[in-house]
């Protein structure tokens, strides 16, 4: 069996985001099902709702970056009861038996992973709906636990966001000693630059926006560059041990390749929807490396949470209701957001 639950989808990239019904699965024996209070708005909701990375199976309804209370559990469930606060991010299901689901890696499981939104359903067939909805249904398995913030909506997008920054800053070794380098600050990059500086790493921040200058040093960067400004950038050439790119449109790596020490490396988080070039010159000399990281495992997206609430960190987040999530795609898609929506989900 299944439930009928309202939801915000939409059925094609020329229909704005409407109230629609759709099924959730019948709770399995180690499954739990979470009423949802808040959902972050993603940059990659808003590719997939408009059908950047290619045509999607209707409706689709977004969210991935969900934080709810546990309604129901299974029978079988060992990890959690109802009441409990917890999260739900990208992962809802993989193999669990691949080298990399058993690495805890399961992002990059070899039967492919499934998405919280817009995969296939391999438990109840047709596809995901993600937490732009009432509520959800999850094996425990990749359920995370959520630490007792205090601004519980702003501990959202650390779901995603949070886990995209966190995973490459900590693989490529920022901490003490280390010059770190943000590109963008958007909902991923300002959370890199709080994360990165909890680490122990000294923080430059390179934006397009001349506004966003000062903003950088509140976040907690040490130095914030103007990217248009060539003289300012000129001083950091050879500079950076790393650099972690969170833009999510064309524009020039080389630039900030050029900007790395021997053995730097530019780790793209964002996902531009057209292709980058890289001059081969830029890497080879001085053995640069441009590389990508794609979110987290389960288990360390919960050391990631529980890292965020040691040292205070959640998203600067703007609260709306279900109601305006057509508006503040718009917004989204304009840069016109500090630094990321949350959806009030008591609102649908």
């Amino acid at each position: 069996m299944s439930t009928l639950i309202k939801a915000y989808g939409t059925e094609s990239p020329e229909i704005p985001l409407h109230e629609l019904t759709i099924n959730r699965r019948a709770l399995q024996a180690h499954d739990i099902e979470m009423e949802i209070l808040y959902c972050g708005i993603c940059h990659s909701d808003l590719h997939q709702v408009h059908a950047d990375f290619g045509p999607y199976p209707a409706p689709i309804v977004p969210g991935h970056e969900i934080v709810g209370r546990i309604t129901a559990v299974g029978e079988h469930v060992k990890n959690f009861k109802i009441g409990d606060i917890a999260g739900i991010g990208c992962i809802v299901d993989s193999c669990d038996h691949c080298e990399y689901c058993n690495e805890g890696i399961e992002q990059f499981c070899e039967e492919g992973v499934t998405f919280s939104f817009n995969s296939e359903d391999k438990v109840s067939g047709g596809h995901t709906f993600g937490g732009f909805s009432k509520s959800y249904v999850c094996n425990e398995r990749y359920v995370l636990k959520v630490p007792a913030f205090e601004n519980l909506a702003a501990a959202a997008p650390l779901l995603c966001a949070g886990i995209t920054v966190y995973s490459p800053l900590k693989h490529w070794g920022a901490g003490p000693g280390k010059k770190v380098g943000v590109l963008g600050i958007g909902g991923l990059g300002h959370l890199a630059i709080k994360i990165a500086k909890a680490m122990g790493s000294e923080v430059v921040v390179f934006t397009t926006s001349p506004g966003k200058v000062e903003d950088a040093k509140r976040l907690g960067a040490d130095e914030a560059v103007l990217s248009s400004d060539a003289e300012a950038m000129a001083k950091y050439s050879r500079q950076l041990h790393f650099i972690i790119d969170t833009v999510s449109a064309k524009h020039d790596v080389n630039v900030y390749l050029n900007l790395l020490r021997h053995d730097g490396t530019v780790v793209l988080v964002g996902l531009p929807p057209e292709p980058l070039e890289i001059n081969a010159f830029n890497v080879v000399m001085g053995r640069r490396s441009f590389a990508g990281s794609n979110i987290g495992g389960i288990a360390e997206t919960q050391e990631m949470l529980e890292f965020c609430f040691e040292h205070n960190i959640t998203a600067d987040s703007e609260i709306i209701n279900i109601q305006d999530v057509n508006i503040a795609f718009d917004r989204l898609e304009k840069g016109d957001v500090k630094y990321r929506f949350v959806i009030d989900m008591a609102s649908l």
